[in-house]
């Protein structure tokens, strides 16, 4: 089974819920989701692991849901990992072409990788993804694939993704503590693009933010690659936490106004209405101002979108954004936050769903399953890329077989 229809999981360990997605490709080629565990998540804050005990439990109890769905043993995962430790930034690397004719081959852009990948970080940091943007060819920019061509100077650009060693092990310690195998560690705003962007909107210029519960993360794709990449230690969280102060009431009842009566934008109609809070579990009957209650939850997602667009801004990436805003996660769900997220950035703004692939989906056509649904689209192009190199090393040594056999 394993050899004919290759398993795919992806693991997403957020501060709300942990989600497993079982998917094979099948014989076409095509992804296919067979099974989705979820449990709430203990242990887990701003998107990193607090308890490692509570977390290992929850996410037995999701793979455990997830096997029992699609009736397969999990053996390994690809895990999604975010937390504000993690940072994005453009790298180049550079190579002197050598060849008498000055033709660019195969080695030479495999060398140009390599040097572009050979980044001075702080010796507690490790690099979790290096991504190919495109190369230059003396001084040329904006080549997508340069063998073939002739020049003196190769340049690669890439964006490189790294983040603290210790804590990103944190979660793959965790998973292994089950048995399981980490087969690649995945930046969750990578995987969340992935789900819910089109090619079309990866080569027209598009931000996607997630809005989690912890944190918020957000990457600039444009010209078919990722130009940037951040994460924001504020989510739906802390939403919940300034009601909580802001109207006096604990965190679990400002959870539900947030969810019951919450918005994104204030509108003035609401002026001077009000809701009665009953006095269950020992609490006090409770007035609470609705406008108060938006204004509070306005605020705060506007401060976010605000340090986004800042970002976006100092890095020169605004004007990449011909596609505008697609917005995912949790927050997503919120009322009016499109509305908040165009009046911030100027541009459309809409709430993406994961697409593009078959088999088990309904559930899973929500903005809050993106990253687990593209830590599988993530799998999947990982084991074809695998493939692909496999096939053209037994196509190498197979044509030097015949070679040999001719000879013989």
């Amino acid at each position: 089974m394993f050899d004919s229809n290759p398993i795919i999981v992806g693991l997403e360990v957020g501060t709300s819920k942990i989600c497993a997605v079982v998917a094979e490709i099948n014989d076409a080629g095509l992804l296919n989701i067979t099974g989705v565990g979820q449990h709430a998540s203990h242990g887990v804050r701003k998107g990193e692991i607090v308890d490692p005990q509570a977390v290992s439990e929850d996410i037995r109890n999701a793979i455990v849901e997830a096997e029992g769905m699609a009736d397969v043993e999990v053996r390994s995962v690809f895990l999604g990992v975010s937390g504000s430790h993690l940072r994005g930034f453009n790298n180049r690397g550079v190579h002197p072409v050598v060849s008498a004719d000055r033709e660019i081959g195969d080695e030479d852009v495999q060398d140009v990788m390599k040097n572009s990948k050979a980044i001075n970080l702080p010796a507690e940091n490790h690099v979790v993804h290096v991504m190919r943007q495109d190369f230059c060819v003396d001084g040329q920019d904006g080549i997508q694939n340069p063998v073939g061509m002739l020049g003196a100077r190769l340049e690669a650009k890439v964006h490189v993704v790294h983040g603290n060693f210790n804590r990103l092990q944190n979660a793959v310690r965790v998973v292994k503590g089950l048995q399981l195998d980490v087969e690649e560690v995945v930046f969750n705003g990578l995987a969340s693009s992935l789900a819910v962007l089109s090619s079309e909107q990866k080569e027209l210029g598009t931000l996607v933010i997630d809005m989690g519960a912890g944190t918020t993360e957000y990457v600039v794709y444009a010209d078919g690659v990722v130009r940037h990449t951040g994460v924001l230690a504020v989510g739906g969280d802390h939403v919940s936490n300034d009601l909580a102060y802001g109207l006096r009431v604990p965190l679990g009842r400002a959870e539900q106004l947030k969810l019951s009566h919450g918005s994104a934008v204030v509108d003035e109609a609401l002026k001077g209405q009000s809701i009665r809070l009953g006095g269950d579990h020992g609490l006090p009957e409770k007035s609470v101002n609705l406008e108060h209650l938006r204004r509070i939850m306005s605020m705060r997602l506007e401060e976010v979108f605000e340090l986004i667009e800042q970002e976006l801004d100092r890095a020169e990436m605004l004007d990449y954004l011909r596609a505008g805003v697609v917005l995912c996660g949790g927050g997503a769900h919120t009322p009016e936050v499109e509305r908040l997220a165009s009046k911030v950035f100027r541009l459309p703004v809409r709430v993406g769903k994961p697409g593009a692939v078959g088999g088990i989906t309904t559930s899973l056509e929500l903005p809050d399953f993106a990253t687990s649904v593209g830590l599988v689209k993530f799998g999947a192009f990982q084991h074809r890329k695998n493939q692909h190199s496999s096939m053209r090393g037994r196509g190498w040594r197979s044509a030097l077989g015949q070679l040999f056999r001719r000879g013989a």
